[in-house]
């Protein structure tokens, strides 16, 4: 009885502490640091199967640049995508399991530096074959973020093709899924949301002042659709920021640190 006691009172010790860590600690490390106090821990990570495996490490770029540990974090963080979330096919398109990698291994490239990832704006991710009519907008999309459906919907066919072609800056996963961070930015209070509304009102400056608009606009980086509205401010810039990064960093280094600070991108989780 006595050690079942101390047990119990170990357990309690350890609870009050990581309460201290999470609502004294982590504003503080949050304030002088501007990142969460951790961001990857895992008992037991999740292993993909080695056909999975195999397609991540084919078509990632980003993940073969890990270092070894974050390899570990990205698989399971793509494992996790894939059990929480369902994947659902329109128009008898075979939803198969490279459709599923590449899906989830965009979204987890794009919130890898956030804790908490997987997020209940979405509940699905459906999948068209091609361009299909949206009855919400009563026009055709090549995909969307519906938060009233709770779903993402992609066209594989421009999903696709926005994987693969990695020098224009047109990612609809990338895109589509930067509207969903938008979102739970502007809703949610978890750390990582915090870090990207706090960082948000930094980079939507660029969007608001009319000056840096205009100058933006001119000197024609970003394209034309980036400036639409806020969101899709947003999501273009974060297509920019991974597709032609190095590019994006010598042209607007402190737009690229802004949006770098936002997502929590750590370049030191790679080799």
């Amino acid at each position: 009885m006595m050690i079942i006691y101390h047990l119990v009172l170990i357990y309690i010790g350890i609870l009050f502490l990581l309460l201290i860590l999470y609502r004294i600690v982590e504003p503080a490390y949050m304030l002088i640091f501007n990142k969460p106090l951790y961001i990857h821990f895992y008992l037991f990570p999740k292993k993909l199967t080695k056909i999975q495996k195999q397609i991540i490490e084919k078509e990632f770029l980003f993940f073969k640049r890990l270092t070894p540990k974050n390899k570990i974090y990205f698989e399971h963080r793509v494992a996790s995508f894939i059990k929480k979330y369902p994947f659902i096919g329109k128009e008898e398109i075979l939803i198969t399991d490279e459709m599923k990698i590449i899906i989830a291994a965009t979204y987890i490239s794009l919130t890898f530096g956030m804790r908490h990832y997987l997020i209940d704006l979405f509940t699905k991710i459906i999948v068209y074959p091609s361009a299909y009519f949206s009855t919400s907008k009563q026009q055709f999309h090549k995909g969307e973020f519906n938060p009233k459906m709770k779903a993402v919907v992609f066209s594989w066919e421009d999903f696709i093709l926005g994987h693969q072609t990695t020098n224009d800056n047109i990612n609809l996963g990338l895109h589509e899924f930067s509207h969903i961070l938008h979102f739970h930015g502007l809703k949610s209070n978890d750390p990582s949301a915090i870090i990207f509304y706090d960082q948000y009102n930094k980079v939507i400056t660029y969007y608001n002042d009319a000056n840096l608009n205009k100058k933006l606009s001119e000197q024609g980086y970003f394209r034309e659709y980036a400036y639409e509205n806020r969101f899709e401010f947003i999501a273009v810039i974060l297509e920019h920021f991974f597709e032609t990064p190095q590019l994006f960093k010598i042209n607007y280094p402190e737009l690229y640190q802004d949006v770098s600070s936002m997502i929590n991108y750590d370049e030191n989780n790679f080799e």
